[in-house]
């Protein structure tokens, strides 16, 4: 893909500048003089300095969604996929989101389908919506289709709302409890060492291990800052490795009370997309690769790759997870319903609603019980410290 600057004007004499990407300076020309452009200037740019570099998502949750939204209504309405587009382009409030749909009016103008001008873009258009809207193309719903996944993304975002929500709190408290805890062994107990030092007194053994520990994060702060590092790039290093990776997942899952709600959260997404899926018409082989690619836990993307091979063999899917802990019974058993009446889709919905409904009460469970426990840890670690400060001093005012 190259990229091009342009200088032109449109119907009006306005001057425009911009930028444009497209494989060939006629396919560049070609575009801009299908949106009723004047092309004056056209200069190839060089792609390694001009090409737009994001950090995560390049689309916000809220924008895909108002995108989604915008378009089902426009596609209601009668308005065709090229005048959609256009408008979409001057809705949106992404750029990234508004350059790319700029190149699949291009796409659909040259007889491209949606779903594969779509897929020019996978940071943008997930692999999940893509599969949506071939779907929505065959069965002539795309509008259905387009509010569905609307819905889809805005239950994915506050499923991920409630983990971010109940996760974060421990990590902030621990982090503060962390620099307190650094500040005061730096700061606050080497004040109070010199004093301790020149009085001619016994210092309980506890206080002189609350020393000593001052004195090593004093003087070796950067092997600790070293050693911290070194542990984050460990872990980073230990995910690239598939082996690895699988037992760090196992073992978040492990954890007590956070794995369960990890558990619940996976599940939830799970048969969330799976029905989502199904419900579209995608058929099931590929629903259950396309759901695979979704998860982010290697445990149960194991699972489903066996359930997906189950499959293809002629047996059933929850064969697989009936063997695996990750799964509980209740999944299995309505899959199994579902698959002998012929409504996965609709079994897996219930499914995805009733731990949906799990998660909001594990979430406030996870809240309350955190809360206290987090305060009484940051109240211990504290203590602690003081503590082995004012034991000193009680004693040498005894003997003053």
């Amino acid at each position: 893909m190259k990229y091009f600057s342009y200088k032109a004007k449109d119907l009006e004499g306005k001057l425009i500048k911009g930028k444009v990407n497209s494989e060939t300076e006629k396919e560049a020309i070609r575009h801009l003089k299908t949106n009723d452009l004047i092309l004056f200037e056209l200069k190839e740019l060089n792609p390694l300095l001009h090409k737009d570099i994001y950090i995560g998502s390049p689309v916000k949750n809220k924008d895909f969604v108002i995108f989604l939204r915008q378009f089902a209504t426009l596609i209601d309405a009668g308005i065709t996929l090229v005048e959609a587009t256009v408008i979409l382009q001057e809705q949106t409030q992404s750029k990234p989101l508004r350059k790319a749909l700029n190149q699949v009016q291009y796409s659909l103008e040259e007889g491209i389908s949606l779903s594969d001008s779509l897929t020019e873009f996978p940071r943008l258009f997930p692999e999940l919506f893509i599969s949506m809207v071939r779907a929505g193309e065959v069965s002539g719903n795309l509008d259905e289709i387009l509010n569905r996944m609307a819905n889809y993304y805005e239950k994915q975002y506050q499923l991920r709302q409630k983990i971010v929500t109940a996760l974060t709190y421990p990590m902030v408290v621990g982090v503060v409890a962390v620099v307190i805890t650094i500040f005061l062994l730096a700061v606050i107990v080497p004040i109070f060492t010199d004093m301790f030092l020149s009085f001619d007194q016994e210092i309980p053994a506890y206080t002189q291990v609350v020393l000593q520990i001052s004195e090593v994060v004093q003087t070796y702060w950067w092997v600790l800052l070293f050693i911290a590092f070194m542990g984050v790039i460990s872990v980073r290093l230990l995910d690239k490795n598939p082996t690895m990776s699988y037992y760090m997942d196992v073992l978040k899952l492990r954890i007590p009370i956070f794995g369960v709600f990890i558990q619940k959260a996976l599940l939830a997404r799970m048969t969330q997309t799976l029905s989502s899926l199904l419900n579209s018409s995608v058929p099931i082989l590929q629903a259950v690769a396309i759901t695979e690619n979704v998860i982010d836990n290697k445990v149960m993307k194991q699972v489903l790759q066996s359930s997906k091979d189950s499959l293809e063999r002629g047996e059933s899917m929850t064969e697989p997870m009936k063997k695996h802990w990750i799964f509980p019974r209740l999944i299995t058993q309505m899959i199994t319903v579902g698959e002998r009446t012929g409504s996965v889709d609709a079994m897996l919905k219930k499914v995805s609603e009733f731990y949906e409904q799990e998660l909001d009460e594990s979430s406030d469970k996870l809240k309350s019980l955190i809360e206290p426990v987090m305060i009484i840890f940051l109240a211990f670690v504290v203590g602690a410290i003081v503590l082995s400060i004012v034991i000193p001093m009680f004693s040498l005012f005894e003997n003053i």
